[in-house]
């Protein structure tokens, strides 16, 4: 259609002498070459500018995927991050009461051990204060029982006499009493 138009229009010129055939240019081989600058075009726009612009169009959408890509992956990247910086900070907290509570707990056994340390400390004082006193009193006892001997052993010679069993007893009696009074 375009064709025969462009022939119509070249075979009107070829009858008006003009610009054209003063140049030396004939209409019809100016038209046929249009036509097959269109038909050139037309295959080329076709096979190769449309596939080309079509392949640039899907390469933007993929760059633009990939920046949208990179741009959640940072987003996501910067979340880990925070999170993991929360993570690390609880981690240092528990740790903190951790610490903290194997150090009471240390404390309280310490202070219990020292307890039952000054406890056992205390009753083996107060066992070594009734050995000490039970020593005291056995030695007294010895030593009463020596110093009557000793004082009717004495009063037998000062006297110079012979004492009768119940007179001896009586003096023995009566020397105890005096030393337990003492």
């Amino acid at each position: 259609m375009i064709l025969s138009l462009v022939l119509a229009a070249a075979e009107a010129h070829a009858a008006a002498p003009g610009i054209p055939e003063q140049f030396g240019l004939d209409v019809r081989y100016v038209a046929i070459q249009a036509v097959s600058f269109l038909i050139i075009f037309a295959v080329l726009y076709r096979f190769g500018i449309k596939p080309t612009v079509a392949a640039m169009d899907e390469r933007n959408r993929k760059i633009d995927a990939g920046l949208k890509y990179a741009e959640e992956m940072k987003a996501k990247l910067e979340a880990a991050h925070q999170e993991s910086t929360a993570l690390v900070k609880q981690a240092q907290h528990e740790g903190t009461k951790i610490v903290e509570a194997a150090r009471k707990t240390a404390k309280e056994f310490l202070d219990q051990q020292t307890k039952e340390a000054a406890e056992r400390a205390g009753d083996l004082l107060a066992k070594a204060q009734q050995a000490v006193e039970l020593e005291h009193k056995k030695m007294l006892d010895q030593a009463r029982g020596e110093i009557a001997r000793l004082v009717v052993a004495t009063t037998q010679r000062v006297l110079a006499r012979e004492l009768s069993d119940a007179e001896r007893a009586r003096y023995n009696e009566s020397a105890s009493r005096e030393l337990t009074v003492v």
